[in-house]
C-alpha cells in the first residue's frame, strides 16, 4: 500500500487533458480505534483521519455537465446536473454529492473532475467517504459556497444514504471532514460533539488487510442496522446510545436474539471508547490494546460482522511481539484489521503478521503504518 497520489502531479494531469488550471481539494480516508456499528445508534466513536487521501482536481466547464475522470481506475464519465440517477458504479459518489447539494439550493455547476486517490478500496479505510467528502469540497468551491466540516461531513454522508443506498452512520465523513493532525477524535454522532484527544508518542497504528473485499450495500450492514433499532423500540429509546452501561443488565432481560446481541455490543462498546480515551490521555498503551481487543470479540460474537480470515488475521496479530490489542475495522464482512504497536515494533511485526498469514491465504497481504492527520482542505500547489 505505497502512497501514490501527488496533488500537484494530479493538477498537471487534469491541465493536460482538460486544457487549463484547477483548484485541488484533498480528504483522507480513516481508521478507527475503537466503537464499531456506534455511530448509526448516537454512541461514541474514536476515528482518525490518516496520510491517504482522495484528490480532486476541478474547473468549471461552462456546461450542464460534469465531465468526471477518474486517473487511477483509468475510467471516466459524464453527468448530466439535471437527470441525476444512481447507476450502481463509482461515479455514484460524485452524482450522489451533487444531488445532495443542489437540493437545497446550491448552485452546482457544471465542471471537470479529475480523481486519484491512494485510500485502499474496499479495506475498511473509507475509501468512498474520502471520495464523498473531497468532491463536496471541490463542488462547493466552484459554486462558490462556503462550509464548515461538520455541515459538509453531513452532506457527504446523506449522498452515501440517500443516493448511493448504503445506511451508514457519519463517522466516516465526519474523520474525514474534520480530522486533527497528530490526534483522534471522539465524536458524539448525535450531537457531532468531538474532542481531539492526542495519539501517544508511542503509539503506531499498523493496518493489514485481509484481502476479503466486502460490499455493505448488500443487505448484511443494513440487517445489523434494523436490529439496534429494533432494540431501541423494545427499551423505548430513540437511539442505542442513550442506553446508559450502567443500565445494560436490565435492558437485556427485555431483550432476546440478535436484537439483545446487537444491543450488548453498541452500549459496551461506546463504553470502550470512554476507557480508550482515558487510556490514551495516560499514554497506557496496554490498557488500550486490551479494549480493542475486546472490541473485536464483540463484533465477532455479538454484532456478528467479522469473517473467518479476518478473524483468523486478528488471532494472528493479537499474538505477534509487540502488538498490544488488534480488532476488525470497518463494517465488517472483511477489510483490514487495526493493530496497535509500540513504534520500535511496528516494523518487525507488520513483517511477522504478513508472513504467517501470508502463508494461510497464499500471498502477502497488504499492510502499512498510518499516521494522524489533518481533515480535508484545499491545497496549496
Amino acid at each position: 500500500m505505497q502512497r501514490s497520489v501527488q496533488p500537484r502531479l494530479i493538477a498537471n494531469r487534469f491541465r493536460d487533458s482538460f486544457g487549463r488550471q484547477a483548484r485541488v481539494f484533498q480528504a483522507p480516508g480513516r481508521i478507527n480505534i475503537i466503537g464499531e456499528h456506534t455511530d448509526y445508534s448516537g454512541g461514541l466513536v474514536m476515528p482518525a483521519a490518516i496520510d491517504r487521501s482522495c484528490v480532486v482536481a476541478i474547473a468549471p466547464n461552462g456546461s450542464r455537465r460534469l465531465e468526471v475522470v477518474a486517473g487511477d481506475l483509468d475510467r471516466s464519465a459524464t453527468l448530466d446536473l439535471d437527470n441525476l440517477t444512481p447507476t450502481g458504479t463509482w461515479t455514484d459518489y460524485v452524482a450522489g454529492v451533487a444531488s445532495v447539494l443542489m437540493a437545497p439550493g446550491i448552485p452546482v455547476v457544471g465542471a471537470d473532475l479529475w480523481i486519484e486517490s491512494d485510500v485502499p478500496i474496499g479495506a475498511g479505510v473509507s475509501s468512498s467517504a474520502a471520495l464523498e467528502v473531497a468532491s463536496t469540497l471541490a463542488l462547493l468551491a466552484v459554486a462558490g459556497v462556503s462550509a464548515d466540516g461538520p455541515q459538509v461531513a453531513r452532506w457527504a454522508q446523506a449522498a452515501e444514504n440517500g443516493f448511493v443506498g448504503m445506511p451508514c452512520g457519519i463517522m466516516d465523513q465526519f474523520a474525514s471532514a474534520n480530522g486533527v493532525d497528530g490526534s483522534a477524535i471522539m465524536l458524539d454522532c448525535r450531537s457531532l460533539a468531538f474532542e481531539p484527544v492526542a495519539i501517544p508518542a508511542g503509539a503506531s497504528f499498523l493496518l493489514v488487510d485481509s484481502m476479503v473485499r466486502h460490499t455493505l450495500v448488500d443487505g448484511e450492514y443494513r440487517a445489523r442496522r434494523e436490529d439496534c433499532e429494533a432494540a431501541a423500540r423494545t427499551l423505548g429509546l430513540a437511539l442505542l446510545g442513550d442506553l446508559d452501561e450502567a443500565d445494560l443488565p436490565a435492558a437485556l432481560e427485555q431483550l432476546t436474539g440478535n436484537p439483545a446481541k446487537r444491543c450488548r455490543h453498541v452500549v459496551s462498546d461506546i463504553g470502550r471508547v470512554r476507557k480508550a480515551a482515558a487510556a490514551m490521555k495516560t499514554g497506557d498503551l496496554e490498557a488500550l490494546g486490551q479494549l480493542m481487543s475486546l472490541s473485536h470479540a464483540s463484533l465477532r460474537d455479538d454484532m456478528q460482522v467479522s469473517d473467518p480470515q479476518v478473524d483468523i488475521l486478528a488471532e494472528i496479530a493479537q499474538r505477534t511481539p509487540g502488538v498490544l490489542g488488534a480488532r476488525m475495522m470497518g463494517g465488517g464482512f472483511g477489510g483490514c484489521i487495526i493493530a496497535l504497536v509500540s513504534n520500535e515494533n511496528a516494523a518487525a511485526a507488520q513483517l511477522a503478521i504478513q508472513a504467517e498469514y501470508g502463508d494461510i491465504i497464499g500471498k502477502q497481504p497488504d499492510a502499512f503504518v498510518c499516521r494522524a492527520v489533518a481533515g480535508a482542505g484545499e491545497v496549496s500547489l
